[in-house]
């Protein structure tokens, strides 16, 4: 068999074994996220499928599995985060973003303390270093968008009052992101702390810049790349997309946050006609992206890491669920609200990954972040929604019983 033939057959096994689980995964009501990571571990290193004697660092090449799509599945892998976080702007317009930070600033630093910190504090008893625990904090912090868009909308919460609030603390979440990324990747580098505060004022400027731009010329970016040939649309905002990406990547900026701050830049009917349009290929390169992550996870380096995955899963579900609670209250909503908000918030998912992969990628960090990260997020991601499902019960169950409160005090 030639090698172009080999590669068709392995990428074409890849996906038939993507669609399956994504298939399932929508039988049970559940994201994909977990089964495409798990998917991966089956078939990766030291899965299923390879030798329990295979190690990553030192196999022989002849024995690395679906070697002949390896630079192909890792270039779609990168263009997975792009298309990601340039969904993730499409979201939102620059005006939109600065006036929900400017109302829930105070939200945003609350989750920014009560769940980076569990995060921080596993990476310096693991005796991961200061790098390590910058890691693990970014890896706790971040609450997953896209799983908690889908799962408001399966659940039909779209509408809640709540949603707002969760919304609000989502979009803070993702403009710090912006910042901690090109901090992260700046310790990554063991770049001196000079160098380390030029990436994040670089980052700083690029934000402002894009940003300024954006309010200022917002609509004549959009009238740029719209169209009214899809073809023509989709290779417009497509490459654009990529180009800024790579610009950002060589500005040590990440080229994820580049493809974000375009999709805010990018507004109206063109961001939601982009929208449909790059859905699809959003999902089969992000899937690709979960399922390379899979594969490059030992999964003899997960039992290892189990139990602190399991530990900083319980504590910061409990702070996410505190930050929502607390977030809610003080937007006036009701107590099922508050319990309902804080449940959403616990859902982790893709940018977890994707800061473990960065991580391992820079080479600065060992195998364990993947593991750790593989196993908090299928917690997280699998518990998270169900968590979700049942906490409008909790809540509504806590409301009455507070409810009935006042009316007992006197009896007693």
């Amino acid at each position: 068999m030639t090698t172009t033939a080999l590669a068709l057959v392995e990428l074409g096994a890849i996906l038939l074994l993507l669609g399956v689980l994504g298939r399932f995964a929508a039988r049970i009501g559940m994201s994909p996220v977990p089964l495409y990571l798990l998917g991966g571990l089956g078939i990766g290193y030291g899965g299923i499928l390879f030798g329990r004697d295979m190690n990553p660092l030192t196999a022989d090449a002849e024995a690395v599995p679906f070697q002949d799509i390896g630079e192909f599945t890792h270039l779609a892998s990168e263009i997975g985060v792009v298309l990601l976080l340039l969904m993730l702007g499409l979201e939102y317009s620059a005006r939109e973003l600065v006036t929900g930070l400017r109302g829930s600033w105070r939200d945003g630093l609350l989750d920014l303390v009560l769940n980076a910190t569990p995060g921080v504090l596993a990476g310096l008893l693991l005796g991961w270093g200061a790098t390590g625990a910058v890691v693990l904090g970014g890896i706790t912090y971040i609450s997953s968008s896209g799983i908690i868009a889908k799962v408001l909308g399966d659940l039909g919460r779209l509408g809640n009052r709540e949603t707002p609030v969760i919304l609000s603390i989502l979009v803070f979440e993702d403009l710090a992101m912006a910042l901690y990324l090109p901090l992260m990747t700046a310790f990554l580098g063991g770049v001196s702390l000079a160098a380390g505060a030029q990436a994040v004022g670089i980052a700083l400027t690029v934000v402002t810049v894009v940003l300024l731009l954006a309010l200022r010329f917002g609509p004549q970016i959009s009238r740029f790349v719209a169209s009214p040939e899809q073809e023509t649309f989709l290779l417009k905002v497509l490459g654009l997309a990529l180009l800024v990406a790579g610009v950002a990547g060589a500005l040590q900026v990440s080229a994820g946050v580049g493809a974000f701050l375009l999709g805010i830049a990018i507004s109206g009917a063109t961001a939601h006609s982009a929208r449909d349009l790059l859905e699809p290929l959003r999902d089969l390169f992000a899937a690709l992206f979960f399922v390379l992550f899979g594969m490059n996870t030992d999964p003899r380096t997960l039992p290892p890491v189990l139990g602190w995955a399991l530990l900083l899963a319980l504590a910061t579900a409990l702070t996410k669920v505190l930050t929502g609670y607390l977030a809610a209250r003080s937007a006036g909503i009701g107590v099922a609200g508050r319990w309902r908000a804080g449940a959403a918030l616990t859902i982790r998912g893709e940018f977890s990954i994707v800061i473990a992969g960065l991580a391992v990628a820079s080479g600065a960090m060992a195998a364990d972040v993947s593991a750790l990260a593989t196993a908090y997020v299928m917690t997280l991601a699998i518990a998270g929604p169900v968590l979700t499902r049942y906490a409008d019960g909790l809540g509504r169950a806590a409301a009455r019983r507070r409810a009935r409160a006042p009316q007992a005090r006197p009896a007693s």
